[in-house]
């Protein structure tokens, strides 16, 4: 009855865990009716508990159903031998993917459309494993038995299939590590992470530029005047950033 009795308080502590972090990580709940019946991230975790301890138990069909039934009325299909810490959140969560062997460490943040896949058909190890206080943006991807350092935020449709160290933001396809800091970021800015193809473009076109330079001063000296056909690569390269300006990214 002890037993049963702290097993109890402490399920009881997680349930009471679980609502707290949905208060904490979406401005938009309200009350706890409302998060009690209208948060699928927050059943789907539930179900997931429930899910691992039978198959914990050996009882594998039976936490394979429940996890089934879970995709069915969440739209979140999490497999019941993933581990997941606890305050662990699904915002949105319409089409979270989670494997068997993911590890999901404590406080973490996944948004709609995140996998955490596997490449591998072995039966050992082939998920990510995820550390604490990690965010992952809508659409995020993490693919093998890579590991996701504590503190990282993975950007918005990123692809990672390499290992993130701690603290370091990734963005892109593949994923590529464009802030790397020390210490724990406290939000996840999806409209202000860096863009590395535009910064590469960016690089090329000034290089670009400082050539037409030369080139001019050179033609100048020559007396060699340039017609319009030869300047076309000059108007490319003003509607290229114009085409860049307009949405944000050079």
């Amino acid at each position: 009855m002890a037993g049963g009795g702290k097993g109890k308080v402490l399920m009881f502590r997680t349930l009471r865990e679980d609502i707290r972090t949905v208060f904490r990580e979406d401005p938009a709940a309200r009350s706890l009716l409302e998060v009690l019946v209208c948060y699928p991230g927050l059943h789907a975790v539930w179900y997931h508990r429930l899910a691992h301890f039978l198959w914990g138990h050996r009882l594998r069909l039976a936490g394979r159903f429940i996890s089934h039934i879970a995709r069915f009325l969440t739209g979140i299909e999490i497999h019941p031998g993933a581990a997941i810490g606890p305050r662990f959140f699904i915002d949105h969560g319409s089409g979270v993917v989670i494997g068997e062997t993911a590890e999901i460490g404590s406080d973490v943040l996944v948004y709609q459309g995140v996998v955490l896949g596997g490449t591998s058909l072995s039966k050992g190890k082939r998920h990510p494993t995820v550390g604490n206080n990690v965010v992952m943006g809508a659409g995020a991807v993490a693919l093998g038995a890579i590991t996701i350092g504590d503190g990282s935020r993975i950007g918005a449709g990123s692809v990672v299939v390499k290992s993130v160290p701690p603290g370091a933001t990734v963005v892109g396809i593949p994923g590529r590590v464009v802030e790397d800091r020390a210490r724990t970021l406290p939000d996840l800015e999806h409209g202000q992470l860096p863009d590395p193809v535009a910064e590469a473009i960016r690089l090329v076109l000034r290089r670009q530029e400082r050539l037409d330079e030369r080139l001019h001063r050179l033609e100048q000296q020559a007396g060699v005047t340039v017609t319009a056909s030869e300047d076309d690569l000059r108007d490319w390269q003003q509607e290229v950033v114009r085409e860049f300006s307009q949405g944000g990214g050079i």
